[in-house]
């Protein structure tokens, strides 16, 4: 056999390891995936997949994209990833839907040119004047946002804008298939909705041939096989034009059966605020023949209030703002973990989200394959994850540029890393890190560092630590000067060691809170270290 040939052989077995486990994981994903199998059984009342299966995603870019749109589409692909595991690579496909001819609402409170955007209230958002200036529609910012966020991330998906599919006529067909089943779709709409919206509502939307808005207006088919309706325009005259090739679109739910039939939807996942939603939609692809897909309902994200993110009101995290401080791997681990539960989502969270990112991806190699899935690196690189490990958590760059303060530079910090290593890296991951963790030591570490003086025995304790440091080589390793510093403070009237590695934090670094300290001090470096100590017992005789 060749070496190459024992190589895959191997690769085969872990693939055949991975289907096998996968087969009865609780890894959410595999649980979702195991529903597509389901699905479309050989032996089932619709058998086999005829084609690869769809997922989809949807975003109305009514306002900035935030990390909730970019949460779904990746949720999503990690099913995706986890159906073709299953299947030893069956066909798929993902379309991430813009819903860019809806009407514009509201002005979204997080844009410029407000007054401008007013006037252009019930146009459809790709015929709304960017407020940026960029491009050619607010829709097309949005849209282009978010690709570029997507792809940044390196997700495999196919675009699909509203506006361009409803113009093509790839909906006309389905379109009239509602309007052929309008009083069955207005039986499905109409017990859910209060009294006096019943007397206006209607499944079609159509486009005033005067003004080019979205009108919310009552609805007459004419003739379902012609596309052809009819209704009252602002101007109150009397129209009778095609609803097809772009000159109506569907009211939300109905436009969300409409895409699930036309597009032969399987898989689409939702917010829990959309619950009620997914319902109806579902009744209403029923009544067109069609087959709702598969899905779950995931919490939303909360801001630092407790408040649901929204796109209008710009509360939240923005992905920039996440990317600023945290690296993409974080932001994934964070998206991935417990879907069903809502969790908050601000600036605070992205250091433990790096550092718990990494520490999963370090348990990676050594765990048995049904532990491998369980793993959330396993379904944020799509089963490739790194082996490589990094010297130092982003916890730790964070005390060191919290110590350095002004002089707290990616090319400092570098050299405290480097000298901590024993020679220069060439880690681009590890450098990217630093830089992330200079911006965030500068936003919101620096300014809330606050050391005070030392009191009673912590005195004493500092005065001991000082002496045992003293006895050591500059290249002492952490886990070694962590155990002097635990004997250290053994030896002192402490409440408990967890009192005095507190004690430590609040004199030396200025934070209630801190690393290993055997770690810091080694990077940090002992001399460096003994100095902040003599600061700290100056600040006493002071």
């Amino acid at each position: 056999m060749q070496l190459g040939d024992a190589g895959t052989k191997g690769q085969q077995l872990r693939d055949e390891a991975i289907r096998n486990a996968a087969m009865t994981s609780k890894a959410w994903p595999y649980e979702e995936a195991r529903k597509l199998l389901k699905r479309w059984a050989p032996d089932g009342p619709f058998g086999a997949k005829d084609g690869p299966v769809i997922f989809e995603t949807g975003y109305g870019p009514s306002g900035l994209p935030h990390i909730g749109t970019f949460n779904e589409v990746l949720r999503t692909t990690m099913v995706r990833h986890a159906y073709e595991e299953l299947t030893g690579g069956a066909a798929t496909r993902l379309i991430a839907f813009s819903d860019d001819m809806d009407g514009l609402r509201k002005v979204p409170d997080n844009v410029p040119q407000q007054d401008m955007l007013t006037n252009y209230l019930g146009m459809p958002l790709t015929k709304v004047p960017d407020p940026f200036g960029e491009y050619e529609s607010f829709a097309h910012h949005n849209n282009a946002m978010l690709r570029r966020f997507l792809d940044r991330f390196g997700f495999e998906y196919e675009f699909a804008s509203s506006t361009e599919y409803y113009a093509s006529g790839r909906f006309d067909e389905t379109i009239k298939q509602i309007l052929g089943k309008w009083d069955e779709v207005m039986g499905v709409m109409l017990p859910t909705l209060r009294e006096e919206r019943r007397q206006t509502y209607s499944p079609v939307l159509p486009i005033s041939p005067t003004s080019g808005r979205v009108l919310q207006v009552p609805v007459r088919v004419v003739d379902a096989g012609a596309g052809t309706i009819a209704f009252t325009d602002e101007d109150g005259s009397q129209v009778e034009q095609s609803a097809l090739s772009g000159k109506s679109k569907l009211q939300w739910k109905v436009d969300w059966a409409l895409r699930w039939v036309a597009l032969g939807v399987d898989y689409e996942m939702a917010g829990k605020d959309l619950i009620d939603s997914v319902i109806q939609s579902g009744k209403i692809t029923r009544v067109l023949g069609g087959r709702p897909p598969e899905g779950f309902n995931y919490e939303m994200f909360l801001d630092e209030k407790g408040e649901k993110i929204s796109k209008s009101k710009g509360n939240g995290l923005s992905l920039d703002e996440w990317l600023t401080y945290g690296n993409e791997e974080s932001l994934s681990f964070f998206a991935y973990r417990e879907p069903r539960k809502a969790k908050s989502l601000h600036i605070g969270v992205i250091p433990r989200a790096v550092d718990e990112y990494y520490q999963f991806r370090g348990n990676y190699p050594a765990q048995p394959v049904e532990q491998q899935l369980g793993n959330p690196v396993h379904h944020i690189h799509g089963g490739k994850v790194p082996t490589d490990r990094l010297p130092v958590s982003y916890g730790l760059l964070l005390n060191l540029a919290g110590v350095l303060g002004a002089q707290a530079t990616p090319e400092r910090l570098a050299e405290y890393v480097e000298n901590y290593l024993g020679g220069p890296t060439d880690s681009k991951e590890l450098t990217k890190l630093i830089d992330l963790a200079v911006n965030y030591a500068r936003d919101f570490v620096a300014p809330t560092l606050k050391r005070r003086a030392p009191q009673g025995h912590e005195v004493d304790a500092l005065k001991g630590l000082d002496s045992e440091l003293a006895k050591l080589a500059p290249d002492t390793p952490g886990d070694e000067i962590q155990n002097i510093v635990f004997e250290v403070g053994k030896r002192y009237p402490f409440e408990s060691l967890r009192h005095w590695f507190q004690a430590l934090y609040e004199t030396l670094l200025g934070s209630p809170q801190g690393p290993r300290m055997g770690s810091f001090i080694a990077l940090y470096g002992i001399d460096n270290s003994r100095r902040l100590i003599a600061e700290a017992l100056a600040a006493v005789e002071a």
